[in-house]
This record gives structure tokens, sequence and C-alpha cells, in this order.
């Protein structure tokens, strides 16, 4: 079941400018970053066929500090890590984080069958391909923290696309109790004040500072009714959370688009990303004048999201 409406966002997308994904991390965290997809170096913005990236069936992309895999069919991610490397804003502690197994979008028979059109300048990726009524593109960042990566879905028909992602096997969701312990609360925000929300995160049991968070944009989670998980609330009294430990399943319009937020901007209060369908990129940045709250480390087992998989 959806918790809201995509097609109330929809709506209002409609009479929407430009917007994008708050944002906290210093530019400090992409120092020297910068991807090679398939052995190509920064700077390209060319089409290419997409053998030009590789024999088999994906796409390899390796930076300083992210490493992932894209899915020439699909454009679904695989393998997505940290590598560890050493950087003043790091939050793997300097070791090799597997973050998720996969990201993986459900085009209902549709395939990508185009050229690749690649962009790659400092420490930013951009690509997308296409294919008879579909478009999918993925952005990304080689940084240590901050907002890192997003993929967007484009359909003919204008139908959502349901994403599938699964984390690594030493990861898991969980549901932060130090937004618990201040949930209605009103906290700066730039010039005015926010509602702390409940906030679902991932960690890990091995890295202090390693958080992130699923970042949607015109797109809704699916309650997992075998994930049933009861979280206390700062006034005793428990809320259901259908969330499974290590996935979570989102559908996402029609130029919405699914972003990951890793470190000191997954645990901040801010508003969520402005509603948005079209050229959607990370640009409104909080730059330090949001409430910052962490979250516990270790995560007590009754934060942790259960079981881990439907």
């Amino acid at each position: 079941m959806l918790r809201n409406s995509i097609f109330a966002l929809l709506a209002v997308a409609l009479l929407s400018g430009f917007a994008g994904e708050a944002s906290a991390a210093s530019s400090d965290g992409c120092e020297g970053g910068g991807f090679t997809v398939a052995g190509l170096r920064a700077p390209q913005d060319r089409d290419l066929p997409i053998d030009a990236l590789g024999s088999g069936g994906v796409i390899t992309v390796r930076g300083k500090y992210v490493e992932f895999d894209i899915d020439k069919a699909s454009f679904g991610i695989f393998n997505y890590t940290l590598t560890g490397a050493a950087n003043r804003l790091d939050i793997t502690g300097g070791r090799r984080t597997p973050v998720f197994d996969s990201k993986l979008p459900d085009h209902r028979g549709l395939v990508l069958t185009g050229a690749v059109e690649l962009e790659l300048k400092e420490e930013s990726l951009q690509i997308l391909r296409e294919g008879p009524g579909l478009t999918m593109k993925v952005q990304a960042k080689d940084c240590a923290q901050g907002g890192v990566f997003q993929m967007e879905p484009e359909r003919a028909d204008q139908t959502a696309t349901m994403f599938t992602h699964v984390l690594a096997a030493e990861a898991f969701y969980f549901d932060n109790g130090n937004f618990r312990q201040r949930e209605g609360d009103r906290v700066p925000y730039k010039e005015t004040f926010i509602t702390v929300p409940s906030r679902i995160n991932f960690g890990n049991d091995f890295s202090r500072k390693f958080v992130g968070r699923d970042s949607a944009q015109v797109a809704e989670r699916i309650d997992e009714s075998s994930c049933v998980n009861q979280i206390r609330t700062r006034t005793g009294t428990f809320e259901e959370v259908r969330h499974c430990g290590r996935l979570s399943r989102w559908m996402v319009a029609s130029g919405g688009r699914m972003g990951q937020v890793m470190g000191e901007d997954a645990v901040e209060v801010a508003p969520p990303a402005t509603t948005c369908i079209k050229k959607c990129q990370a640009r409104n940045r909080v730059r330090g004048q949001a409430v910052v709250l962490g979250f516990p480390f270790p995560v007590p087992f009754e934060q942790r999201l259960k079981p881990p998989l439907p």
C-alpha cells in the first residue's frame, strides 16, 4: 500500500520549476574524486555505442571514493561500495564498505537499446540511455559523503516504476531513535523552523560515522506487509513501521527520482526534496543551516527493522 498519493504529488509537480535535494556536505568530501567509466576518464561529454563501454552486461564505474556497476539493459545498479579512501569527511573508518547489493527498476518488459550519453566532469557522472518508451538516467558524485547518487526513470506511458533496493549483507535499515526522541519538536532551519519527523536510515556495526538514507523525489515507499515493526515513540506508545531490514521498495513517478544521501546529510532536519519531474539535480544546499540529530551507535536492537527480507 502506498502511504500517499503519487498522483497528488504529480499535480503539484506540474506547477513546480527547478528543485533539488538539500545537502550539507562540504566539497572537501569530494577532494581528488573523479570517476572512470569503462576506462574513460573526465572530461567526457559525448554519445557512445553501448559496446564502447565494455563487452559484458554491465558498465563499470570506478572512483576514488565510490564504485558501482550499471546494468546495460535496465540501468539497474549493482555493488554500490564506498572504497574507504582517506578523506577528512570519511564515514567508513578507512574500511572498504559495501552499501547496496542492488538498486533495480522493474521496467515491465521495456528495455534500453540506444546509444549512451556520457558526461564526466570533476567528481560528477551523468549517464543516460533510451529505449522504446523508456529513458533512464543515473547521476553520481565521487565523494566521501553527501548527496551522492540518484536514478531517474521516464516512461512514454507516464506510469510509475517500481524500484527495489537491497542493502549489502553487513548493512541494515533502522528507525533512528535520535529522531523519535525529538519527533514533533520545532527546530531552526535557515530563517524559519521545521518540525522533526521520524527518520529511517541505514547503517552498519563497524563504522561509527557510517549512515545513509534513501531520498525520494515524486516517489513513495511501499509498505511491506511481511516486515511489521513496532517502534516506540517518545510518548511511550508504539507506531507500526512496515519496512524490512535490508530491502525497500518504491514507486517512482515518471520523471521522479530515487536518491541516496550519505553521512551528515542523512541525519539533518531539512525539508524533503522539492517536487520535481524535469531536470532534477542536487543544488539547493543547506550549508550548515539545519539541525543535525545524528544517530545512535551501535544501533539498538529495538530500532533495527526486521526481518531482513520479505
